[in-house]
This record gives structure tokens, C-alpha cells and sequence, in this order.
């Protein structure tokens, strides 16, 4: 006798509900490992810039002052691409009047301060955050002159001989927690740096190149080459991680060294 063997299998409408299942779970699983990949950029940057911090202190307790800025439009492998910008015994700078000062000159300065992106190859540090993007570094020029070029900012002598700067010297950049309406965060900091986020409003690239930032919001103050930060919580609309080279912290390093007084 001859028996039959029945051939079991899906048919078009099983297989439907199956995959829009699958569908269902995948739709919620994707959003979810997005924020876990976003929370880890979040937090890798956030490491680096502890390490930033401690490489500016280290720097100048070696070096008796900060490290100048590198150019922000000089590429990845080329001449002096994230080397510091410097000119004589100062801070080489792109001057408000738009004359270059040098062709390795950092982005832009007024007479106390100069901005540019971070010198990673000074440092030896990385020369980008999570997302791929430099690092926006702005110092007080007094920081950061040459120990021959001292300026004592608001001080008596004798001028310091270890160091470029004194007990009593004060930075010029400050943070407020919003661009309108915010409060003071930090004052008279000897430099700022940070990171522009995942959205990257106004970070460079590693070609030299600058991405668009929308005018008018906290975001764009932090990339318009002035003295005056924004810093708050993670928003919608800005994702800037900032931080700032406490002045108590550097100086009391300094002291500890035997660079101050």
C-alpha cells in the first residue's frame, strides 16, 4: 500500500504575518541600539575631553604656559595640521581686520584671546571627537605666550620666570547657560574647548572644511569666534559638550610644580 506523506510549509499568508512580526520587532529594536550608540559616542567624547584637560595641565606645567591653537582649515596630513599656530613668542592669528598673520595661523583672535581647533599633534591626543569632528579650542593669549614674551595681566613684579603667567592673572572667555537670558556658568577662564556634538553645527572636519550652523541659537555662540560660550544639558537643539580649563585648577598644578609663583 502506498502511503502519502503530507508536505507541511507556509503559505503566502503565514509568511505575511511572520515577516511583518519580524518588521514590528526590528522597528523597535533599531531605535534602541541608535541611543545606545549615541550614548556611547556621548560618553567616549566625554573621556577625551577629561584627558584634553589633563593634557592642557600637563602641557603647561612643562611647557610654563598653554599650547596656542592650531589652524582650523589645514588638513589632516598636511604641514603643521594640528601643530600650534605661533608667531615670535605669541599666538598666531587671523586679526578682526581679516589680514593673515601667517600662513599656519590659527583662526581667528581679538587682542586677548585667539580660537582656532586644538592642536592634537602638540598635545599628542586625538584630533577628533566621536563623531569624526575637531575640537574648537579658544585661550587667553597671556596663557599662552612664550615665557620670554611674559605678560603679567593686572599684576605687580617681579614677572614670573617658570611660567607665562601669575597667580594673580585672569582669563578673558567666559560660559553663560544660554546666549540670551542664561546665567554666568564660568568666568575669566584660561581656555575653553569642546566638542560640537553629534548634529557637528560648526565643528571642522579633518579636510579643513566647516560645517553650517544655524544663526541665532546657543549653538551657533559657540562657534562665532568670540569670548562668550554656551554650556547647558543636552537638548533637541544643541548637543555642544563644553569645558573649560578651570583657572584655581591650572594654577594651583602650577604651584604644585614649582612653576608659580
Amino acid at each position: 500500500m502506498l502511503i502519502r506523506k503530507s508536505l507541511a510549509g507556509f503559505s503566502l499568508v503565514e509568511m505575511a504575518i511572520v515577516l511583518a512580526i519580524v518588521g514590528l520587532l526590528l522597528g523597535g529594536l533599531i531605535p534602541t541600539l541608535s541611543a545606545q550608540m549615541e550614548s556611547q559616542r556621548i560618553n567616549e567624547t566625554r573621556k577625551q575631553l577629561d584627558e584634553i584637560q589633563q593634557a592642557l595641565v600637563g602641557y603647561a606645567i612643562i611647557n610654563g604656559r598653554l599650547p596656542c591653537p592650531a589652524k582650523a582649515t589645514l588638513a589632516s596630513g598636511l604641514a603643521n595640521a594640528g601643530v600650534e599656530a605661533t608667531t615670535g613668542n605669541t599666538c598666531a592669528c587671523v586679526n578682526s581686520s581679516g589680514s593673515t598673520v601667517a600662513d599656519t595661523s590659527a583662526l581667528a583672535c581679538t587682542g586677548t584671546t585667539v580660537t582656532g581647533v586644538l592642536p592634537w599633534a602638540t598635545l599628542g591626543i586625538k584630533e577628533t571627537d566621536a563623531w569624526e569632528r575637531r575640537y574648537t579650542y579658544r585661550v587667553t593669549t597671556h596663557f599662552a605666550d612664550q615665557i620670554a614674551n611674559a605678560y603679567v595681566w593686572g599684576c605687580g613684579s617681579p614677572e614670573p620666570t617658570a611660567a607665562s603667567f601669575t597667580l594673580c592673572s585672569t582669563g578673558v572667555p567666559y560660559v553663560r547657560s544660554a546666549d540670551s537670558g542664561g546665567t554666568d556658568v564660568a568666568n575669566n577662564v584660561p581656555a575653553i574647548f569642546l566638542s560640537h556634538g553629534k548634529n557637528g553645527a560648526g565643528a571642522y572636519l579633518s579636510n579643513g572644511t566647516q560645517l553650517a550652523v544655524s544663526t541665532g541659537d546657543d549653538e551657533a555662540e559657540n562657534s562665532d569666534n568670540d569670548n562668550k560660550f554656551v554650556s547647558h544639558n543636552i537638548t533637541s537643539n544643541f548637543d555642544d559638550l563644553v569645558v573649560w580649563l578651570s583657572p584655581n585648577t591650572l594654577l594651583n598644578r602650577m604651584v604644585t610644580a614649582g612653576k608659580l609663583p
